[in-house]
């Protein structure tokens, strides 16, 4: 449906009353499409479902997505014998 922004200024309650029931209204001046209104997203339309975060982040060029279980570290860790420092430390000394 259509409305001149004098129609849609005489009439606001009722076309934004259509609006929300799902239908569009594009508003014109001087015979030109210059608005639209359409029904707002409601909260439910606004927050994406896990697949369709999944989906999104998948068409990202570079993203991989993970395939398994979260890693649990290395079968043989290194041992820090005394008076060595964990890289953790030598990370953190570095930054200072």
């Amino acid at each position: 449906m259509t409305a001149s922004v004098r129609e849609l200024k005489a009439g606001l309650s009722r076309y934004l009353k259509r609006a929300a029931a799902g239908e569009e209204v594009l508003v014109t001046s001087r015979g030109r499409v210059v608005a639209r209104l359409v029904r707002a997203p409601s909260e439910e339309d606004q927050q994406p479902n896990h697949a369709e975060i999944r989906r999104r982040l998948a068409a990202i060029p570079g993203i991989i997505l993970p395939t398994g279980p979260k890693p649990r570290g290395s079968k043989h860790p290194l041992k820090i014998r005394k008076g060595e420092k964990s890289l953790s430390e030598i990370v953190l000394e570095d930054r200072r």
